[in-house]
């Protein structure tokens, strides 16, 4: 008897530990939808000097928005969807609000995919690392500096918490 209940147990961390992860993939996948939304303004505004920057963010959003949906169905979860539309943070109607939108993009991508690193082990693990170091590297260069603990408002001195998916999403 023991045997099977130790295997209930079991069975019921699994299901715990996979519905973590796949509330953080979702999350991650919410964010990298609004980031693609987002970098469709920045593009639309951005200067010359920095549109191929934008263009290869735009692409690398894109393809972990994509990579993301894979690994959500791959849990047995159907993809969150994008929205039609996002809230921009803050009006953006020139070539340096579209810089200051990319750099928060990158920022809230950031802190999405920390609490992606703390949900998951193994490659989902390392897959969000990646989207971690890649969104804070884009960050850096947009901003023009770094912040410590990237990707963690709550060390990093940033009173903005991580971008959410929420019921009235935000680029």
């Amino acid at each position: 008897m023991s045997g099977a209940k130790s295997n209930r147990t079991e069975k019921g961390r699994k299901a715990e530990k996979d519905s973590a992860e796949l509330t953080a993939l979702q999350a991650a996948l919410g964010a990298e939808h609004a980031a693609v939304y987002g970098y469709g303004v920045v593009g639309g505004l951005i200067g010359e000097a920095r549109r191929t920057e934008a263009r290869a963010a735009y692409d690398a959003h894109r393809a972990r928005r994509d990579e993301l949906a894979r690994a959500v169905r791959n849990l047995g979860g159907t993809p969150v969807a994008a929205a039609a539309g996002y809230a921009l943070p803050f009006p953006v109607s020139d070539s340096d609000g579209a810089v200051r939108l990319a750099a928060e993009l990158e920022k809230r991508v950031a802190g999405v995919y920390s609490d992606l690193v703390r949900a998951t082990g193994g490659d989902r693990r390392r897959t969000g690392a990646e989207g971690l170091r890649e969104a804070a590297v884009r960050a850096v260069r947009w901003r023009g500096g770094s912040v410590p603990f990237p990707g963690l408002a709550e060390r990093s001195g940033s009173a903005s918490a991580p971008a959410t998916a929420s019921a009235t999403p935000t680029a």
